[in-house]
């Protein structure tokens, strides 16, 4: 068996130490290894990958149908289950309370563990107050260390922070260079809600990885136009989670904590928003509801 706590040299270490610390004190990294579309197949290997270049966080969900690949590779790792940070998504099917509370369960089981360190609701859809309280319940025996949401909107956030016990810790979102979510960070903030960002490569959508912005910013720093764009994002204390089923890009994702974007810079990148997501459409439409839905 790999060790791979033993093979990390001093900066991979260093690197783990970026976190944010969300409203229940909780310490949760700001970079992480997500595994959206990654298949049952490879979440294994790609996880062991992740986690051998030293990622510390691993963002699965429940309808991605690899939380036991995921489940593996942290066991076959060598390292303590207290050094990663495990989050983890309740999909639609298992809202309501009882649906949910089962969820969690499954979810433990197929990951081998006993604990989650973030678990979120996936959509803003459904009977989400039933599973809430599935989730403040886990939360309160530990089964879960902190709870929070995915793609809801100011309107929905804002109205569950004050109509629930508990106030969610993180809401992840669509977020990039191109969607910075200006609007959802302002309410956010307010509430002490933690942004974290679902698709921080914009999946290169836009001639994302050949902005003229990006890549002539990132000649400065000998980075590419990746590196800087997910530097921005960690400037702005927003959690990312970003995928590559490639052990090189992988470590090239991770190697965004040896310098610093100028103000200048950040607000040469800060132009780049348009304020409309790029990947997926809003959740308000009637025809993402009707997709969600079906």
């Amino acid at each position: 068996m790999t060790n791979f706590a033993t093979e990390n040299n001093k900066e991979q270490k260093n690197r783990i130490m970026n976190t944010i610390k969300l409203n229940n004190g909780v310490e949760m990294p700001i970079i992480g290894y997500g595994v959206f579309q990654v298949s049952p197949n490879e979440a294994e290997r790609c996880v062991s990958d992740a986690l051998s270049v030293g990622y510390r966080m691993v963002d699965t969900a429940q309808a991605y149908g690899n939380e036991e690949g995921v489940g593996e590779a942290i066991k076959k790792s060598g390292l303590d289950r207290h050094d990663i940070f495990l989050v983890d998504k309740i999909w639609i099917a298992n809202y309501g309370y009882e649906r949910a509370k089962a969820s969690i369960d499954e979810s433990l089981r197929k990951l081998q563990t006993d604990y989650i360190d973030l678990m979120l609701l996936h959509q803003p859809y459904g009977d989400r107050y039933g599973a809430w309280r599935a989730l403040e319940e886990a939360y309160k025996l530990g089964k879960v260390r902190a709870i929070g949401v995915s793609n809801f909107y100011p309107d929905h956030f804002i109205d569950f922070a004050h109509n629930n016990e508990i106030t969610p810790a993180v809401n992840q979102i669509e977020t990039h260079v191109f969607q910075q979510q200006q609007i959802s960070r302002k309410y956010m903030d307010e509430l002490g809600i933690a942004h974290m960002a679902w698709g921080p490569l914009a999946e290169g959508k836009n001639g994302f990885f050949t902005n003229p912005v990006l890549t002539a910013i990132g000649k400065k720093y000998g980075k590419t136009a990746a590196q800087v764009a997910l530097r921005y994002l960690t400037q702005r204390n927003v959690i990312i989670i970003p995928k590559s089923t490639h052990k090189e890009r992988m470590q090239q994702n991770l190697d965004i904590f040896d310098f610093t974007l100028s103000p200048e810079d950040m607000d040469a990148i800060l132009k780049l928003d348009t304020g409309k997501n790029l990947i997926m459409p809003s959740h308000h439409d009637p025809e993402i509801t009707k997709m969600f839905m079906g």
